[in-house]
């Protein structure tokens, strides 16, 4: 992450980079959205008008100004069989998987809509430091992967003169995109990258793969389209529908919501402002539910076109909006000039973004941070790349809460003295709560103490119902032994907690039921003393 953020300046940008910028992401944008869509099982002009729509409200809306939303493979893997199952219900050749894939779309946008409205975006601080770079760390690496299968041919690795044209063209389109901001600070090094080797291509007449051939390949005709438009998804509106649809759309807005958030909070972090993780949320949820009703396959922020915007300069909420109308642009006019665009400048492109992208200071902290923070990295990364962000994000979320609640539960202590009186005291050290009681539970030795206990919380905390039935247990084996103990130092919600609990269990309550155990007020008790 550092690496990155080294990498990317955090100037507020200008109009003329975030249109250079915007750009440079829309020529990015038509492969990528391409490729999804034949993941997902759909039309490659549904994806393109997905990326189309996902970009520009969110750019508008959104709450990361400088964030690139379109169709991603996170969700397109989910959505692949769920067009698959839509398709079986529809009987042989229906084709009403896509018309599915709609209808879901609007109830992940309304999903989507009420994170926002009730203010969950405020969750993603939850993400301890470990996941986000393992996140980072797997992204790199799943774009990476995803950039290898465009060495291929009908299937099969391409070889010979193909293969070393590929490989120059995109070692070529890598050093122009470094060289050229070295001379000019402001160029569009993408921008100017792609539209070089691009033109080589053209005039020297190289063979090699278009974004034409990339789409004819995979069984798609050209990019070239009208605008979208408006049609309720023609699918029946039943209970049997909406138990389908349910648990996708649920993945779907999670997948979407987890990786958007997390994208928004690493532009965060390397441009050093501050985005609005609800007003983002709200702003997916919209661009979905609209892709629903205009034929688009829906989608979230995409970290690679993300980056490719922030590294060329892209800052503003224009930079967005330029990304989105130049692809609806190539979409409507100039489709036969996007399509000689040789895969390779694309790929090169791409290969800078994963440079950018990966946590390099990973390497260098390994050494320096706890073990179970480098478990956490690896962990992530390796389910991020097999699996998905979602998986890989919830179950790194999980493992370090185990993992703070166990550590934090071998931190309850206790100092243990007898005063001049003759009173035991029992100074406790440390969060008491469901992970620490049976430590907590060890330090007393009840047959063996005075007839007067003092259990002194004034360094401790009372954390939950697991901490009061234990204190509960430990006033009941004194009482038991005929022996008298005082709770002091609890602070005022911890007592609150306590009188809580009352209702629900028998909170410190011995044999007579006018005697309670004493939270007592330190000083009256030692004045009475």
């Amino acid at each position: 992450m550092d690496a990155s953020c080294a990498i990317v300046p955090s100037s507020k940008g200008s109009v003329q980079s975030d249109i250079f910028s915007g750009l440079t992401v829309a020529l990015a944008l038509v492969p990528e959205a391409v490729a999804f869509s034949f993941v997902a099982g759909v039309s490659p002009i549904v994806g393109l008008y997905g990326a189309f729509m996902m970009c520009l409200i969110t750019a508008v809306l959104g709450g990361r100004p400088g964030m690139i939303s379109g169709a991603t493979g996170a969700m397109a893997v989910v959505m692949v069989n769920l067009v698959m199952e839509g398709n079986a219900l529809g009987g042989p050749g229906s084709q009403l998987g896509v018309q599915y894939l709609f209808f879901t779309l609007l109830l992940v946008g309304i999903l989507q809509a009420l994170a926002g409205i009730f203010r969950l975006g405020k969750f993603i601080r939850m993400v301890p430091r470990s996941v986000m770079m393992g996140f980072v760390n797997g992204l790199a690496i799943v774009i990476f992967l995803s950039q290898l299968k465009m060495f291929k041919a009908d299937g099969h690795w391409i070889q010979g003169d193909s293969l070393f044209i590929m490989l120059g063209l995109v070692a070529l389109t890598m050093a122009i995109l470094l060289a050229v901001p070295k001379i000019y600070k402001k160029a569009p090094g993408a921008l100017v990258a792609i539209l070089s080797v691009s033109a080589l291509v053209i005039f020297a007449r190289i063979d090699t793969a278009t974004v034409l051939s990339f789409i004819q390949s995979n069984g798609g005709s050209g990019i070239k389209a009208g605008l979208p438009s408006f049609a309720i998804p023609q699918v029946p509106f039943t209970w049997e529908t909406m138990v389908f649809i349910f648990p996708y759309a649920l993945i779907l807005a999670a997948i979407g919501l987890i990786e958007s958030l997390m994208t928004l909070s690493l532009i965060d972090e390397l441009t050093d402002t501050h985005g609005n993780g609800n007003r983002e949320c709200m702003a997916q949820g919209l661009a979905n539910f609209v892709n629903g009703l205009f034929g688009g396959m829906g989608g979230c922020a995409m970290i690679g076109q993300s980056m490719i915007n922030i590294t060329s300069g892209g800052r503003g909420r224009l930079s967005g909006i330029v990304a989105a109308s130049a692809l609806l642009f190539f979409i409507l006019f100039t489709s036969s000039y996007i399509e000689v665009v040789p895969i390779a400048a694309l790929v090169g492109v791409m290969f800078i973004v994963v440079i950018k992208t990966f946590a390099w200071s990973t390497f260098n902290i390994m050494n320096k941070i706890p073990k179970w923070d480098v478990i956490v990295i690896l962990l992530v990364t390796f389910l991020t790349v097999q699996y998905d962000l979602a998986v890989a994000v919830i179950c790194g979320v999980i493992i370090s809460a185990v993992i703070f609640a166990w550590e934090n539960a071998l931190r309850i202590r206790a100092r243990k003295m007898v005063d001049e009186h003759g009173i035991k005291h029992y100074q406790i050290y440390g969060p008491l709560f469901f992970g620490s009681t049976t430590l907590f539970m060890s330090k007393f030795d009840v047959k063996n103490d005075p007839q007067e206990v003092i259990i002194d919380f004034e360094e401790s905390r009372i954390m939950d119902q697991s901490a009061i039935e234990i204190i509960n247990k430990v006033a009941e084996m004194y009482q038991r032994s005929g022996k008298t103990i005082h709770l002091w130092h609890l602070s005022k919600d911890c007592v609150r907690l306590i009188k809580k609990a009352e209702k629900i269990c028998v909170v410190n309550v011995l044999a007579d039921p006018d005697y309670f155990v004493s939270i007592d007020d330190y000083h009256k008790f030692k004045a009475n003393v």
